[in-house]
């Protein structure tokens, strides 16, 4: 059978078609695979890992979810570099921004004497009018100066407490700079002297709350030595300072080694401090002390640039000569030497005559000896009784005008000397004063020394024997921790902290062993002490381990509204772990619910264990708080 005529163009042209159209379709698919991948591998380095490509004919999809609108658009330019960007279609989306992390707020306040400057970050719910209004009052009149900025932001946990501490403290600091942020005060403040310094340390620590941490950063200046003296006795009993002074630790350090060389045996001191006539101090303290040594006896006193070098009765004249010249000689220039070589007595004198005031250790004073006038007794009377109180003082000096010229400022003189004793004595004689006694001041032997050069000269005859009791010492008198412990065992012993049953509520009779046991915490200042609480067995054993812990926080509470130091106390409860007694009998259970005072060790990393347990409690207290208090039976 014959095709017709038209028939073989019409197929000829249909297979060409159909050729055409597979080619095509085989073109297309490369190119969409080609220009996929081509994106794909682009965006992957330019490290848009987020990105995916999804082609469909010539058109790529670009798809996926941009962390903001500029990698968005860094995404789409990167496929615009690969294929026509015409050819890109945008489906990506935009990650929703998230809110910021709240700033970290804090404020500084820097006093001094031109008033009060505030800057920092506060929370928009702060009472910024009411904070100025607290800074201006406690500076009484000063400037101040309004620096905050503010951010809507809640405000953190711990910023009102910590805001309130710090506000409080500014009235006692007129030098100060003080840091606050949520839970945290830090104070860096001078104070006038060493005892205030002190005093604020101790107010501050207790009343800072224990929801924050305290850092006291807060310096005290160098007292001022006026006269700046230095005294060195040597005698057959053997050497010591009545009186030292150094401007700096390595000045100190070269004169205790001087002393010690000259036979002072023991460990010496020295007073660091301001007023020093020359940096040349301690080797002209170095020089006068060996040349004591040298004459084996006597006194060297230096009052500021005055060296008084003072020998012992019966020293060779001639090794006198030549130690005092060479003394003077070596001396640093603005130093000046008056030596002094007492004469011996006449050995037909029937005894020196004498002024003698003694103050007993109950603060009576009696003035006894010579006097030089009528006139000068009645000013020796009316100077003891403003120094020692009128009531205290008897006089029985009788009147001797025979007395050198300079006998009345030499009683004076003494009797100053004496105010500084707890008890002791002062005999004057015309050719020496004695001083002796004790006292409960360790700088006391120093400050005679330099009243004493100060009011009759650095060369005048002196001697100071008095002795330190700490015992008279107000600050070195007080109990140490381990007596304030045993004083708190004394006041429990037949008496029990008490609370009522299943709680930590503490019963009336407990309240009152309380206020005894405070009288003693608040005479020992800060200790490390544990309240530990224990329980009988009776009950859940977690039950009983929580009240024990909420009773010895209720003890640390009540003490602390008694004003006593807490900041170093650790409440603890022990629960049913540590019985003392039998918990099978009535009287055995009561033994065992009590409330015990012991010191904490020393290991600082206790310390941090027991905060950490304190915490952990809390917790599992929260999470018991909806169960019943069914633990022991009362």
């Amino acid at each position: 059978m014959r095709l017709k005529p038209l028939a073989l163009p019409v197929l000829a042209f249909t297979v060409a078609g159909l050729l055409a159209a597979l080619a095509a379709v085989f073109s297309v698919d490369i190119i969409e695979k080609g220009s996929e991948e081509g994106v794909r591998t682009e965006l992957t380095r330019a490290g848009l890992h987020w990105a995916e490509v999804d082609a469909n004919g010539l058109q790529l999809y670009l798809i996926g979810t941009a962390p903001n609108e500029a990698e968005r658009f860094r995404a789409l330019s990167t496929a615009g570099r690969v294929v026509d960007a015409a050819r890109v279609i945008d489906n990506v989306n935009v990650a929703e921004a998230s809110r910021p992390a709240p700033p970290r707020f804090s404020i500084e306040i820097l006093r001094n004497e031109d008033g009060v400057s505030v800057i920092g970050l506060v929370p928009a719910a702060t009472d910024r009018e009411g904070m100025v209004a607290r800074l201006e009052g406690s500076v009484a009149g000063g400037s101040v100066s309004d620096l905050m900025e503010v951010a809507d932001y809640p405000t953190p946990e711990g910023w009102d407490d910590a805001l309130d501490f710090g506000l409080s403290t500014l009235k006692r600091l007129p030098r100060a700079k003080i840091s606050i942020e949520a839970g945290a005060v830090a104070i860096t403040a001078m104070s006038d002297s060493a005892a205030e310094k002190r005093s604020l340390e101790a107010e501050f620590a207790r009343q800072v709350p224990d929801t924050l941490r305290l850092a006291l950063d807060i310096s005290a200046p160098r007292p001022v030595i006026s006269p700046f003296t230095l005294r060195f006795v040597l005698h057959e009993g053997g050497a010591r300072f009545d009186a030292c002074s150094a401007s700096t630790e390595e000045g100190r350090a070269r004169i205790l080694a001087a002393a010690a060389a000259a036979g002072m045996d023991g460990k010496g001191d020295c007073r660091i401090g301001l007023g020093v006539p020359s940096s040349a101090w301690p080797e002209a303290a170095e020089r006068a002390i060996a040349a004591l040594a040298e004459l084996d006896g006597g006194s060297v006193t230096i009052t500021d640039a005055d060296v008084a070098l003072v020998a012992a009765e019966g020293t060779d004249p001639a090794l006198f000569e030549r130690v005092s010249g060479e003394l003077g000689a070596d001396l640093p220039d603005i130093f000046a030497l008056d030596a002094v070589l007492p004469e011996v007595p006449d050995e037909t004198d029937t005894g020196p005559r004498e002024f003698i005031a003694t103050l007993s250790p109950e603060g009576s004073v009696q003035l006894r000896g010579r006097i030089s006038s009528e006139t000068n007794r009645t000013i020796a009377d009316s100077f003891a009784r403003a120094g020692f109180g009128s009531a205290a003082v008897y006089t029985a000096a009788v009147v001797d005008d025979s007395l050198p010229a300079e006998w009345q400022v030499r009683v004076l003189a003494g009797l100053e000397a004496l105010a500084r004793l707890a008890n002791g004595a002062v005999t004057i004689r015309p050719d020496s004063i004695r001083v002796r006694g004790e006292t409960g001041k360790a700088e006391a032997s120093a400050e005679i020394a330099s009243l004493l050069s100060e009011k009759l000269g650095a060369s005048s005859e002196f001697s100071i024997e008095v002795a330190y009791r700490e015992a008279l010492d107000p600050e070195a008198a007080l109990p140490t921790p381990a007596e304030c412990v045993a004083m708190i065992d004394e006041i429990t012993e037949g008496r029990k902290i008490n609370f009522e049953p299943g709680s930590a509520t503490l019963d009336s009779a407990a309240r009152l062993i309380l206020d005894d046991i405070a009288e003693v915490l608040r005479d020992c200042g800060p200790l490390p002490l544990e309240i530990a609480g224990h329980t009988d067995s009776q009950g859940r054993e977690s039950m009983n381990l929580d009240l024990s812990q909420q009773r010895a926080e209720a003890v640390l509470a009540e003490l602390r509204d008694r004003r006593v130091l807490t900041s170093s106390f650790v409440p603890r409860g022990y629960g049913e772990s540590d019985p003392i007694a039998d918990n099978g009998t009535e009287a055995g259970r009561e033994t065992n619910r009590r409330i015990e005072f012991s010191l904490l060790p020393a290991d600082p990393v206790s310390e941090v264990e027991a905060v950490l347990e304190r915490l952990a409690a809390d917790d599992d207290r929260q999470d018991a708080d909806a169960e019943p208090a069914a633990g022991e039976s009362q």
